[in-house]
């Protein structure tokens, strides 16, 4: 199997944390034996129609035997340059986007597989549209989570590590707080109503996160739509409590877990169960089979397999 990753989101030295998830999607996929080339360009409106010009000239070039793309404007990239087959993931953002949805919704008119990062996004979530039916075949393939670097670290010892108050009451926003969906201000809000400190994360590296995920009481997952959402999984797997919102994957892998809440937000709700894992010192969850069953491995191959259907069928 020999594949072609489209994507302006991947990891880089300035930028560790972009695209870790795709990455590591890609990273699984190799280790599947899978042959896999990456097809990147950078962010900006301005990158997509060279990138398409590049990707043309190189599928000149080269064979592959299927391209994906992930997200939708990369999906815009391949289907300018040719590529065929086609397969595109759509994450959330590039669907739910008032401006950028349209174009992914009209795009899925010339894919050979529509995929979604999870069932979320082929129905309205927040206020806003999903994926409609078309002729593609759909799929739902989502990014799973590393579990060779989340893993249950004993707290002290990663707040240690962080250089962190080994007494501090710490909950943990593990997103870009300037992404308006991802909702800081509920996770200040419910911080400030259970008396504790909101770490934030940036462009924290990817093996740093599990030390900031163990360093804290809960992780609160407060959006208002995702694709999939690792945040809850990456927790789950350190064995940390997470308080969600029911957008992605949440329900079906935080929904059941004892000690964890995916609800609707409600500040005085959620303030009581992270003021009770936040008394409790170091609080952990038994998380079951979920962070294997999305692990990245398993995953990659529900994408190899789906690649494989695809062109058993053409």
């Amino acid at each position: 199997m020999r594949a072609l990753i489209v994507t302006n989101l991947y990891p880089s030295p300035e930028r560790p944390r972009l695209g870790r998830f795709v990455a590591d999607q890609v990273d699984a996929m190799r280790g599947l034996g899978a042959d896999v080339e990456v097809f990147g360009f950078e962010l900006g409106a301005g990158a997509y129609l060279p990138a398409a010009r590049r990707l043309r000239a190189q599928l000149r070039q080269q064979s592959f035997d299927v391209v994906h793309a992930h997200y939708g404007l990369c999906g815009w990239v391949a289907a300018l340059a040719g590529a065929r087959p086609l397969v595109v993931t759509f994450h959330g953002t590039d669907v739910r986007h008032s401006l950028v949805g349209p174009s992914s919704r009209l795009l899925t008119r010339r894919l050979d597989l529509a995929a979604g990062a999870s069932r979320s996004i082929f129905g309205p979530e927040g206020g806003r549209r999903g994926l409609p039916p078309g002729p593609a075949a759909i799929a739902v393939l989502p990014c799973g989570v590393d579990t060779r670097r989340f893993h249950p670290i004993d707290r002290a010892e990663a707040r240690r590590r962080l250089r962190l108050d080994p007494e501090g009451r710490y909950l943990l926003f593990p997103a870009n707080p300037d992404r308006a969906v991802k909702r800081h201000d509920r996770a200040a809000e419910v911080a400030g109503l259970a008396d504790a400190e909101l770490l934030v994360t940036r462009e924290v590296s990817p093996e740093e996160m599990p030390l900031w995920v163990n360093a804290a009481a809960a992780v609160l997952v407060t959006s208002e739509s995702e694709g999939f959402g690792l945040a809850p999984l990456e927790a789950l797997a350190c064995g940390v409590p997470v308080l969600a919102t029911p957008v992605g994957a949440a329900p079906l892998v935080a929904g059941t877990v004892n000690g964890c809440l995916v609800a609707p937000f409600d500040a005085s709700v959620w303030s009581r169960l992270a003021r009770r894992h936040l008394d409790a010192g170091d609080p952990r969850v038994e998380p079951g089979a979920m962070p294997a069953l999305f692990s990245a491995e398993r995953m990659a191959e529900r994408v190899l397999s789906a690649y494989a259907g695809l062109l058993a069928g053409a």
